[in-house]
């Protein structure tokens, strides 16, 4: 898939991660699924199939790489892996930032 659909949906799987792990943070459920329907939509007008997108974000395989992406991702911005406070204050200064990850989250 195209990168920029790639990194979007590793976005909303960021935000989700740090909704479900820091109290205080929320997500913008909204905003998160007009983001993943956006991204549907981008694919689709690229030729991909309905079948192929649903495949894409819902395979075993692609769940894994995606949580390897992310976390590699999250990493270079100073949060290793499974350190929950320094997740949260990624999360907060995202929201500040208002950045792809913390306009999913409030």
């Amino acid at each position: 898939m195209w990168p920029k659909i790639d990194n979007g949906l590793m976005h909303v799987a960021i935000a989700d991660a740090i909704r479900k792990s820091c109290d205080g943070i929320n997500a913008r459920l909204i905003r998160a699924y007009s983001e993943l329907n956006r991204l549907k939509s981008v694919a689709r007008d690229m030729g991909y199939t309905e079948k192929e997108v649903e495949r894409y974000v819902t395979s075993k395989d692609e769940k894994d790489r995606m949580k390897e992406k992310a976390e590699q991702f999250l990493f270079n911005n100073g949060v290793p892996a499974n350190d929950i406070p320094a997740l949260c204050r990624f999360g907060q200064q995202q929201i500040q930032a208002q950045t792809d990850i913390g306009q999913l989250l409030r």
